[in-house]
């Protein structure tokens, strides 16, 4: 009896070396793929120059979207297809654009158009809208129609004697590494305002103005941040909805005009805008694509980001970024299992959304056919669907071109010690960082609602949120190949490791009610 003990003994910790000896092979493959033949900047560079901008509803969206699917073909991905939702609303296209300053003499005037306005070519005086209650939007009557209205003041531009872009230091990380348990943020909605805003929305719709104008919230020397266009009601992507024409202008330019206003001097502007509408039917699509499983196949584990963008740059921070990285997670892994011979466990499921620049309707749409029954809102979890207890993880990456530096559990205090583990083979990449705080304003939110791990990485900020998020410098010129391969390979192991494990990630304690309501 006792010899046999010692075989079972000897055999079971021969598996476990080979184990440990498989696991270190694959992740020396994944590290060798990732940082020295990285392919990802190739699928940056199409994905923007190419096929960016990659607005929701837009012609260039739908065929950005057919080369994706076509190079995830092409790389050996299996059922890739097409999640279709909605419907979202009608699409929107840039045909043409051009503003300038007329008088008190002639000048070039950096502005974009915001996304939905409708066609518009005028000449006209500048009128600056001065509204502090309703009864101030009976003085504007009948007096703005072949105007452009001025929506703001001033904004004061200071020199910047610090740099717009910067990475992590020991003690920001330090910062995130302390952070305790998350407080619950509950959505909150402030009205404070919203009654005058859609009655002077609905006066400018009536008076047909050339257009609204407004400046840039923030930036300088010629960067400007841009928005979607106001509706009083509703959204501008809407079905038939009446929309006023409306652009944005660099700091520098707006507050020119304003200047001029203030001492009295007229000032006459001209613009020749020419956009279209499509997408009768409103319905979009995310692109899903697969790597299959073994003996756990049916469990699945997703990593993704979205692959729509804004409209002024050709949306290279946000999001190629992340979506070249997760195709290039993609390309890794299936370049691993070909060198290793080791299958995944569970089915890798890669996503690459649309819709969630307007509220990541393209996950929560997904997250509600597969994984949950939300209420109307679509924010709000009523029960759980059977095939959420199938998918062990989701991660996603939306901030920019930065490295990553660790992950947010997301509250997620069982995963921790599970991710120090796996962050051990990169720490000379700079990934050591775990913190129990949450990230919010991208897609592992609809998979964190449900009670579905969903992470976000924590990455280097860049000049993500001084220079290129929502911007019109948002272009390949500010990706760092450098950061996507390093951000391709670690993420490529959180996808490995996760299909690897024995059981599916630990969870978060969902509300009482959604439990009980899905049992």
């Amino acid at each position: 009896m006792i010899k046999v003990f010692k075989v079972l003994f000897i055999l079971a910790l021969a598996i476990q070396i080979n184990a440990q000896e498989s696991s270190e092979e694959v992740i020396d493959i994944i590290k060798e793929q990732g940082i020295d033949k990285s392919e990802v900047i190739e699928f940056a560079a199409l994905m923007t120059d190419v096929y960016g901008p990659r607005l929701t509803g837009s012609p260039m969206l739908d065929k950005a979207t057919k080369w994706a699917q076509d190079a995830l073909i092409d790389m050996g991905m299996s059922n890739v297809h097409l999640h279709e939702w909605g419907p979202f609303g009608r699409g929107w296209q840039l045909d043409h654009f051009e503003m300038h300053g007329n008088a008190p003499s002639y000048w070039p005037i950096i502005a974009y158009p915001k996304a939905w306005s409708p066609s518009v070519t005028g000449t006209g005086e500048v009128i600056y809208l001065q509204i502090n209650d309703e009864s101030d939007i009976e003085k504007y009557r009948g007096k703005l129609a072949g105007k452009f209205v001025l929506m703001d003041t001033i904004r004061n531009v200071e020199l910047p004697f610090e740099a717009k872009a910067k990475r992590h230091d020991i003690e920001s990380l330090f910062e995130k590494a302390t952070a305790g348990m998350p407080t619950p943020r509950p959505r909150r909605r402030n009205r404070a305002g919203f009654p005058l805003n859609e009655a002077i929305w609905k006066m400018l719709e009536s008076e047909n103005p050339i257009a609204v104008l407004d400046r840039s919230y923030k930036g300088d020397l010629g960067t400007v941040f841009v928005g979607m266009a106001r509706a009083s009601e509703g959204r501008a992507y809407e079905q038939d909805k009446t929309i006023v024409p409306q652009a944005t202008l660099s700091v520098e330019q707006y507050n020119r005009i304003f200047r001029l206003m203030q001492r009295g001097i007229p000032v006459k502007l001209s613009m020749d805008l020419k956009t279209s509408y499509s997408n009768a039917d409103g319905m979009e699509h995310s692109i899903i694509a697969e790597i299959p499983g073994t003996d756990l196949k049916d469990e699945v584990v997703m990593f993704g980001a979205h692959f729509d963008s804004w409209h002024t740059g050709t949306g290279a921070t946000d999001n190629a970024a992340g979506s070249s990285v997760m195709m290039e997670v993609a390309r890794i892994l299936l370049e691993t299992i070909k060198q290793s011979g080791i299958q995944p466990r569970r089915t890798l499921r890669l996503a690459l959304w649309s819709g969630e620049e307007q509220g990541l309707w393209g996950s929560r749409n997904y997250v509600g056919d597969y994984y949950a029954e939300f209420a109307e809102d679509m924010f709000t979890p009523q029960s759980l669907k059977p095939a959420n207890e199938k998918i062990s993880a989701y991660y996603n990456l939306d901030n920019g071109t930065g490295k990553v530096r660790g992950i947010y559990l997301q509250g997620n205090s069982e995963v921790g010690p599970i991710f120090r583990e796996w962050l051990e083979p990169f720490e000379e990449m700079g990934a050591r960082t775990i913190t129990l705080d949450n990230t919010g304003g991208t897609d592992h939110l609809a998979f964190d609602a449900v009670g579905i791990p969903g992470f976000q990485f924590i990455q280097d900020p860049m000049g993500y949120s001084t220079t290129t998020h929502h911007s019109n410098m948002d272009h390949l010129d500010h990706l760092s190949e450098e950061d996507l391969s390093q951000a391709a390979t670690v993420i490529a192991s959180f996808v490995w490791n996760t299909s690897q494990r024995n059981d599916r990630l630990p969870r978060k304690p969902l509300i009482e009610e959604v439990t009980k309501e899905s049992k």
